[in-house]
């Protein structure tokens, strides 16, 4: 009994530092946008290059968690990058300076890697070595939290509050819950055996597996970020909708909440790939539903998709990276989250140049749905490469036994 309530307080700690570095200091930037638009002064194409600038924090945020392998050394960087969250909210309240606000961003995409890397690889090795299921499915209901939460607390706080006590109330949150978020989670087990003495050995994919990964997750990196990031925009400026932005943000947090659980349990029936291929098609739909149908319902139902699949998505990847990495999950989910990170990047800066230039973002949601046909293709591929992978082991292992 007692391991079950330690297994539900470390799952606690990565939620709560999920909804602290993803929903308030990264996500509540995104239902704010548009206030800071109107009461700031901050330009379409100042809130594309404050995005990308976000995601280069949070590049840079992966780039460390690739490069280190020692487990207490990323407890110590995952409890300074969520103070740095609780600090860099703060900072976006204290300044209408344009760089500040990027260094802010900056700082906070480098505490989101902190808490979607170092934490949740610090989670997944605590589960491995206490022989708990290794699915990250409830962890990563507090990505969705988060953006339900700071979309439903932008919506009840809009009709009283500026742009500026809003972020002060941000950070009000953030400090309650710091709390939890760095006391529930215990210091890291470095032996290199499971709890019942069971070894813990790395798997790795073949060199081709993993870049055809790599690529594919750039690929959902686009699709993912221009909707994350311009959803609100988006809708607002659709004809007849109007302030309506925010309800399509809080949809694609509800249906983020429970999404990454409900992944997990198709992945055990139909495999990780195969899962993958399902959230990436049904994906491109909610990416397209906006533009193509129009009207509210079109844009509360391209949210609920969005939001129920591109969380399974990156819960189903960084999941399949601690499996074939258990004593150093976070090695490999670096590796991918760089290819993502990338293409957070881009694809904000892209977003912002084209509707700068068109006066809309559709073009950005085109393109996002492009790349995420392209990725889809890559996932069919990479599907023919593990069949491989799998047979050239089979016929390996006899004449290693001999």
């Amino acid at each position: 009994m007692n391991d079950q309530i330690q297994r539900m307080k470390v799952l606690g700690a990565g939620i709560f530092s999920l909804i602290l570095a993803l929903g308030v200091a990264r996500f509540a930037y995104t239902p704010l946008l548009p206030l800071m638009q109107q009461q700031a002064g901050l330009s379409l194409a100042e809130g594309g290059w404050l995005a990308a600038i976000n995601y280069a924090g949070y590049l840079s945020g992966a780039l460390i968690a690739a490069s280190i392998s020692d487990l207490v050394l990323k407890d110590r960087l995952f409890r300074v990058g969520m103070v740095v969250a609780v600090l860099t909210t703060l900072m976006m309240g204290l300044t209408t300076n344009v760089t500040l606000w990027a260094v802010s961003r900056y700082f906070a995409g480098l505490s989101s890697a902190a808490a979607m890397l170092l934490g949740t690889g610090l989670i997944l090795n605590w589960l491995i070595r206490h022989n708990h299921r290794s699915e990250l499915g409830i962890h990563f209901a507090g990505i969705g939290l988060g953006i339900a939460g700071c979309a439903a607390a932008v919506a009840l706080m809009g009709p009283s509050l500026d742009w500026r006590t809003q972020w002060f109330v941000f950070t009000a949150i953030a400090c309650v819950l710091l709390v939890p978020a760095l006391g529930w989670l215990p210091a890291p087990d470095t032996s290199p055996v499971t709890r019942s003495g069971a070894p813990m050995h790395d798997n790795p994919p073949s060199p081709l597996f993993l870049r055809l990964f790599m690529a594919s997750y750039f690929c959902a990196g686009v699709g993912y970020v221009v909707s994350a990031t311009f959803i609100v925009a988006i809708v607002d400026r659709l004809p007849g909708l109007e302030g309506r932005g925010t309800m399509s943000f809080l949809a694609i947090g509800l249906a983020a909440a429970p999404a990454c659980i409900v992944w997990d349990f198709v992945a055990r029936r139909t495999g990780e790939l195969n899962a993958l291929i399902l959230a990436a098609v049904l994906q491109i739909v909610g990416i397209l539903l906006p533009v193509a149908v129009g009207g509210l319902g079109g844009a509360i139902l391209g949210a609920l998709l969005f939001g129920g699949t591109f969380i399974g998505m990156v819960s189903l990847v960084l999941t399949m990276a601690g499996r074939y990495y258990p004593t150093r999950p976070a090695k490999m989910m670096g590796k991918m989250t760089l290819s993502y990170g990338a293409a957070q990047i881009i694809g904000p800066a892209a977003t912002g140049w084209l509707a700068a230039s068109f006066g809309s973002y559709a073009g950005g949601l085109y393109l996002a749905a492009g790349m995420m046909v392209l990725g889809t293709l890559l996932l069919f591929m990479l599907k023919a490469v593990e069949r491989r992978d799998i047979a050239a082991r089979a016929s390996a292992e006899p004449c290693m036994q001999a």
